[in-house]
């Protein structure tokens, strides 16, 4: 049951990075809601195995930024994320990393938010 929320927490935070942001976008019409949930699911599945080893593997940067490029990491996530979904046809698109940076920033915060309020 907590996958399950943890999944539609990441889509209700990529649902308002999508929706704030003009360069982020998701194409519901063509590709639906099962399609966002997948892709809710992948970031969701990059963030347990892909970004404890990034972290790991820049751990010098982040102690030396005192935490600060952990943003960047959050955005290498998601940059992955829009590369999974542009291949697998899935509809999540960026206009470039700038927007994916602020769209990171956005699902962190949704995310964080939203896990307070359920009490995770």
């Amino acid at each position: 049951m907590g996958i399950v929320i943890k999944v539609l927490i990441n889509a209700a935070a990529l649902w308002v990075a999508v929706t704030l942001l003009e360069g982020f976008d998701f194409d519901f019409e063509t590709s639906g809601i099962p399609a966002f949930l997948g892709i809710a699911l992948i970031l969701g599945v990059l963030n347990v195995i892909v970004q404890p080893i990034l972290r790991l593997l820049s751990l010098p940067l982040i102690l030396l930024t005192l935490g600060l490029f952990l943003l960047v990491l959050n955005a290498v996530v998601l940059a992955i994320t829009v590369a999974i979904s542009g291949a697998l046809d899935l509809g999540l698109t960026s206009d470039g990393f700038g927007w994916t940076f602020l769209a990171a920033l956005l699902v962190s915060l949704v995310s964080w938010a939203l896990e307070s309020l359920l009490g995770r």
